[in-house]
């Protein structure tokens, strides 16, 4: 089994988690927490999507021939959108921890049943 295969199963299984969490807690903490595992995941999807065993740097230099440079040169947009995924899930993360604090600060809870009963 190669190392880009268990980095796919690894961040598949952390997404199944995630939404798993999601969908059975009731606590906005524990759902904050689930939504961040469900991003991790994510990540790691990206980058075992991007991976290429034995790859080098997508430079044509004296060291690769023409013929063999698209085989063995690893893209680096995977990597690019890993990174900007794990900036924008921190963003993310932030807001809704303050979301939770404003929540707390009015219900006095951080259970979903106390916000369910809202009239709009």
């Amino acid at each position: 089994m190669s190392i880009a295969s268990i980095v796919l199963s690894t961040g598949l299984i952390l997404i199944l988690i995630g939404i798993w969490g999601m969908l059975i807690q009731r606590n906005i903490l524990r759902i904050i927490v689930d939504f961040t595992l469900m991003g991790t995941g994510t990540h790691l999807v990206i980058v075992a999507i991007g991976y290429v065993s034995n790859g080098t740097a997508p430079i044509i230099d004296g060291g690769l021939s023409l013929g063999e440079a698209p085989t063995r040169s690893v893209d680096p947009i995977p990597s690019a959108l890993a990174v900007t995924a794990i900036v924008i899930g921190l963003a993310v993360t932030a807001i809704m921890l303050a979301y939770a604090i404003r929540l707390y600060q009015a219900k006095q809870t951080l259970s979903i049943d106390a916000f369910t009963d809202s009239k709009w």
